[in-house]
């Protein structure tokens, strides 16, 4: 688990995603893709933080990503 800072921002998003679907997360034209936290917000996350994530039912857990106050991720990881 990361140490989180005061400056740090946190989203947490619950994802369920069927392994067909995840092919997209190895195309080199979708370098990011949006997902909306569990707060509403809208994120942008490089699908490379994804892909370490797939198996072979997909993508599937609530994860939770800790950004710096210049918006550099500092860690995306499950939770569960």
């Amino acid at each position: 688990m990361t140490n989180i800072s005061l400056s740090d921002t946190v989203y947490f998003f619950s994802i369920n995603v069927p392994y067909n679907q995840c092919e997209a997360l190895y195309s080199p034209s979708i370098p990011n893709v949006v997902m909306q936290s569990e707060s509403g917000l809208n994120v942008q996350i490089p699908t490379g933080r994804l892909r370490q994530f797939v198996t072979s039912s997909g993508v599937k857990g609530r994860f939770r990503m800790v950004v710096d106050k210049q918006n550099k991720i500092r860690s995306f990881e499950r939770l569960r």
